[in-house]
C-alpha cells in the first residue's frame, strides 16, 4: 500500500486527529497561559487545575467544531440535489457526542489529577505543571477518542 492508498482509506480519520491536534495545541498553551496567570491570584491549587480546564475547553471545543466542519461539509450535502442532508448531520452529531463524551472524561479525569498533583509537588511553575498534565492526558485522550470514533462508526456508511 503506497502513501496515496493509504491517505485514501484512512483520510477521515487523518483529519479527525489533525483536527484534534490543532484545536488541542491552541487549548495546550491557552491552558499553560491561563494557569500562570490564575496562579498569580489563587493559591488553591484544585480550583487552578478546574478553572484552566474550562478555559482550554473554551478554546478547543469551538475550533474543533469549526475545523471539522470545514474537513467534512461535503459529506452533509447531496451531490445530486445540492441539499443539506440534515439527518446524516444528525447522526454523526450523536455519533461524535457519543465518542467524545467518553474519552472527554477520560481526559478531564486524567488533567485534573496530574496537574493537582503537579502543583501540589511546587517543583515547577504552574504553566509547566499545566503543559505536563495536558501532554499525558492527551496521549490517553487520543488513543481512547480513536478507539471511541472507531466504535461509533462515524466514518461508515
Amino acid at each position: 500500500m503506497n502513501v496515496r492508498e493509504f491517505y485514501q482509506k484512512y483520510r477521515n480519520y487523518i483529519l479527525l486527529n489533525k483536527n484534534i491536534l490543532l484545536s488541542g495545541i491552541f487549548a495546550f498553551f491557552g491552558g499553560a497561559i491561563f494557569t500562570q496567570l490564575y496562579a498569580q491570584y489563587d493559591n488553591n491549587n484544585l480550583a487552578n487545575s478546574i478553572v484552566t480546564l474550562s478555559a482550554e475547553y473554551a478554546i478547543y471545543i469551538p475550533l474543533f467544531a469549526l475545523l471539522f466542519y470545514l474537513d467534512n461539509k461535503n459529506r452533509y450535502i447531496d451531490p445530486l440535489t445540492g441539499k443539506k442532508l440534515k439527518d446524516r448531520v444528525k447522526c454523526d452529531i450523536k455519533k461524535l457526542v457519543a465518542a467524545f463524551s467518553i474519552s472527554e472524561l477520560i481526559f478531564s479525569f486524567s488533567k485534573i489529577a496530574i496537574h493537582y498533583q503537579l502543583l501540589q509537588l511546587s517543583m515547577m511553575e504552574p504553566y509547566q505543571t499545566s503543559m505536563i498534565g495536558s501532554l499525558v492526558a492527551w496521549t490517553i485522550f487520543l488513543a481512547s477518542i480513536n478507539l471511541s470514533i472507531k466504535a461509533v462508526k462515524l466514518f461508515r456508511r
